[in-house]
Formats: structure tokens, sequence, C-alpha cells
């Protein structure tokens, strides 16, 4: 349907920004679409953001990229054992895979951290 018809609205500036506050928290695309459902009340969907859940996200993604490091650190780690020809070169390759092994223990200490952490916050709720 073509909207030919205008509908001028003045407002304040708190009107404004209250207006504007509950557009972005609606899931209507333009100003404009958000304005006629209120309007004609129409049903507006109004976007609901869990803060603990974006929290756990973003903790997750983050274990998840640690994850991803440790696993292609490994891979080059055991490529390099396949390739070493003699005793000296293998001593070497275990001092370094030491370190690395430490390194990942840590990492996964850090992560057992936070899966408690978050664990016994959704034991609250």
């Amino acid at each position: 349907m073509i909207r030919k018809k205008w509908l001028t609205v003045r407002l304040n500036e708190v009107e404004e920004k209250k207006l504007l506050d509950y557009f972005q928290k609606s899931s209507s695309p333009a100003l404009s679409e958000y304005a006629r459902d209120v309007l004609l009340k129409n049903p507006v969907t109004i976007v609901y953001r869990n803060a603990s859940a974006d929290l756990w996200l973003e903790e997750m993604i983050l274990l998840k990229k640690e994850l991803n490091a440790i696993g292609n650190n490994f891979n080059q780690a055991v490529h390099k054992l396949h390739t070493l020809r003699d005793i000296q070169e293998v001593k070497i390759w275990a001092i370094q895979n030491e370190i690395s092994k430490k390194e990942f223990f840590g990492t996964m200490h850090e992560i057992q951290s936070v899966m408690n952490k978050i664990y016994e916050q959704w034991l609250l709720k």
C-alpha cells in the first residue's frame, strides 16, 4: 500500500529521547514503522536482552578462541615431532612441549574457573 499522507509531530528533547529509546528496543526496522504501529495500536515486538546471557556468551566466545589456539599449538607440536630426525632434536622438542603443556593446564584451569563461576551464577537464578 502506498502511503501518501504525512503526519508531522513535534516533540521536545525528552520526548524524542524516550521515543528513540523505545524504538531501539523494538524489532521495527524503521522509526516510521514503529510510530505507525504505536499510533494505530498494532502489536510492537520488544527485543529483550538478557545481560547475564550476553556475559555468558562473551565468555564462551573467549573460551572458544582460547581452545582453538590450544588446538593449533598442539597440532603444530605434533607436526614438529614427526619431522624430527635425531635424539637431540627430540630432546629440544620435549622441553618445548613441557612448557606448552604447563601453559595448556594453566589455561584449562582458567576455563574451569570461569565455567564454575557461570554455573554458580545460573544456580542462583
